[in-house]
C-alpha cells in the first residue's frame, strides 16, 4: 500500500484549558480532494493550521508526503509540495496576473520553464484574458482564481484552500468549483469550507469535526444523510441550505 500524502495520528492541539484538536487521526492520498466541514468552533481551521505548521501540535504528529513536519517553519512545510490558499488573497497589487504567475513559478523552474508553466496555467485555468491586467484592479472572485493560478504555478503535491468560495457570488462560485475540480487532476486538495451548497459541488470525500475530533468520514451523501451531522448542525447552517 503506498503511503498517505498526508497523515496524522493522535494529533491534539490544546489552547490554556481547551483542547482544539483531540487525538485527530487522518489520512489523504495523492489525487484525493477532501473537504472539512464542521460547525463553528470545531476545531477544522486549527488543524488546517496543525498541517500548515502555523501552530506546533501538543501531541501526535503530522507527516506529508513520509515526512514528519514536527519543528518545521512554513516555508520548509512547502517545500515539501504544499501549497496553501487563504481567505486573503496574497498577491503583489501592482504586478499583472502574469507576472504573479511567473515569479510562483519562477521559485521551482529557471526563466524558459517558468515562461512555460505560466502559458499552460494561465491557458489550464482559463485566465488568458486577464494576464496583462494589473491585480489591483481585479474584482474579487478574479483576484481569488488568480490566487489558486500562483498556487498551481508551484507545482505543489498537496493544496490547502480555507474558505475559497467566501465573498464569492453564484457565478464566482461555479467557476472557483471548476478551477479546483481542475487542479485536482494534478494533486490532493484539503478544502475548508462552511458554504454546504459550495461544498456539494465538489465534494468527493468529507470529513465532520466536531469538538476538536472527527465525528465521520464518507462520500457527501452518506455525510449530508446523517442523523449525527444533522444535529451538529441544527441551528447553525446557512438559511435556505438543506442538510
Amino acid at each position: 500500500m503506498n503511503e498517505p500524502l498526508v497523515e496524522t495520528r493522535n494529533l491534539g492541539m490544546r489552547f490554556g484549558g481547551v483542547d482544539a484538536v483531540k487525538a485527530v487521526d487522518f489520512t489523504i492520498g495523492t489525487d484525493e480532494l477532501r473537504c472539512l466541514i464542521g460547525p463553528n468552533g470545531a476545531g477544522k481551521t486549527t488543524f488546517f493550521r496543525l498541517l500548515t505548521g502555523i501552530h506546533r501540535p501538543t501531541s501526535g504528529w503530522v507527516k506529508i508526503d513520509g515526512h514528519p513536519i514536527k519543528g518545521m517553519q512554513t516555508h520548509q512545510i512547502a517545500k515539501l509540495g504544499v501549497g496553501i490558499k487563504t481567505q486573503i488573497p496574497n498577491l503583489f497589487e501592482a504586478l499583472t496576473v502574469r507576472e504573479n504567475i511567473w515569479l510562483s513559478a519562477r521559485r521551482k523552474h529557471p526563466a524558459k520553464g517558468a515562461n512555460k508553466v505560466t502559458g499552460d496555467i494561465l491557458a489550464r485555468l482559463r485566465l488568458s484574458n486577464l494576464a496583462e491586467a494589473e491585480v489591483s484592479k481585479l474584482a474579487h472572485g478574479q483576484r481569488q482564481r488568480v490566487e489558486l493560478a500562483v498556487v498551481a504555478a508551484s507545482d505543489p503535491k498537496l493544496i490547502l484552500l480555507d474558505e475559497p468560495a467566501a465573498g464569492m457570488t453564484g457565478a464566482e462560485r461555479e467557476e472557483a468549483a471548476r478551477l479546483i475540480q481542475e487542479l485536482n487532476k494534478s494533486c490532493a486538495i484539503i478544502v475548508v469550507e462552511h458554504d454546504m451548497d459550495f461544498i456539494k459541488t465538489i465534494a468527493k470525500t468529507v470529513t465532520v469535526f466536531n469538538q476538536g475530533q472527527i465525528l465521520m468520514e464518507g462520500n457527501i451523501d452518506a455525510v449530508l444523510s446523517d442523523q449525527r451531522v444533522k444535529d451538529v448542525y441544527l441551528g447553525t447552517q446557512p438559511a435556505g441550505v438543506t442538510l
